[in-house]
């Protein structure tokens, strides 16, 4: 997870968007990234799914349909989501959010490579 300096750029706003199931993030760059709730579900920043190091990651299914039930602040560096499956330990710093942002179709086409190789689903 790309760490927090004083250059990161941070949050101006932060908007959850149930019915698109999108969250929107504006940094003080000036970009607007729209975020899927299955893609920051599936690249969660927690132990449960990035394990303890390299190699140890857990291939997140059935993911599609998940949502944001609430938000928490953490401090002034992070968010903390509350996903409708349950999960609620991954903590999203601003530097791992412009990350996803700015690199989204990267990480879109890695999980969509990782789910056709282990003949998974984003469906539930």
């Amino acid at each position: 997870m790309a760490g927090l300096t004083s250059t990161t750029p941070t949050p101006t706003n932060i908007v959850v968007h149930g019915t698109s199931r999108i969250l929107e993030v504006a940094f003080s760059t000036g970009e607007v990234f729209e975020l899927p709730f299955e893609l920051l579900r599936v690249y969660s920043p927690s132990a449960e799914v990035q394990g303890h190091g390299p190699g140890q990651e857990v291939l997140q299914t059935g993911k599609r349909q998940v949502d944001i039930l609430a938000v928490e602040p953490v401090g002034h560096y992070a968010i903390q989501p509350h996903f409708s499956d349950g999960h609620r330990s991954g903590i999203f710093s601003w530097a791992y959010l412009y990350e996803l942002g700015l690199n989204q179709s990267k990480y879109w086409n890695e999980y969509e490579i990782r789910m056709t190789i282990a003949g998974a689903s984003r469906d539930a």
